[in-house]
């Protein structure tokens, strides 16, 4: 009888999804979830319509539970969501839009990078005038809850005028 038990229950779980399952075996057991670089480029799709929200809670939410944000336009590092939450706060009366140019991405078994250069269009929330902030990125992500999660996100505006020639 117990054999039929668990030859039943192995039927069961072979008919569940096995995207589902392979995420509920990794969040669990340790295993790594399996990723592809598109996988990960598919995550700045996330944050940028989180972005565009307007909503600091919203953003705030892409970030793992023990966050670094090391920001463009402040020189305060946040390492806790309510910090990461305060910065995209004010950040976003701007309403930022990014656009990447170069990205390389590499995965390992819970976490990933991102990393490259791009540019973040801010707009001033009284004058309307639009600037463009060029600048380096790197986005390390954590496997968390069954999600890919902003581990770390670094951005820093490029020391050289955009059309300066590479050295």
């Amino acid at each position: 009888m117990k054999t039929l038990q668990i030859l039943a229950f192995a039927g069961l779980l072979s008919a569940a999804a096995p995207a589902a399952m392979a995420s509920a075996w990794a969040q669990h057991s340790g295993a790594c979830p399996h990723a592809t670089t598109a996988d990960i480029d598919r995550q700045f799709g996330r944050f940028s319509e989180a972005w565009a929200t307007l909503d600091p809670d919203v953003v705030t939410a892409l970030f793992s539970a023990d966050p670094v944000l090391l920001p463009t336009v402040s020189n305060q590092p946040r390492t806790t969501p309510a910090g990461v939450r305060d910065y995209f706060v004010a950040f976003l009366k701007n309403r930022p839009v990014a656009r990447i140019h170069t990205s390389t991405t590499e995965i390992d078994c819970r976490t990933a990078s991102r990393v490259g250069t791009w540019t973040v269009t801010l707009t001033d929330p009284v004058t309307g005038a639009a600037r463009d902030v060029n600048a380096r990125y790197s986005f390390l992500y954590r496997f968390e809850d069954g999600d890919w999660k902003i581990d770390h996100l670094h951005s820093s505006m490029m020391p050289e005028p955009a059309s300066a020639p590479a050295h």
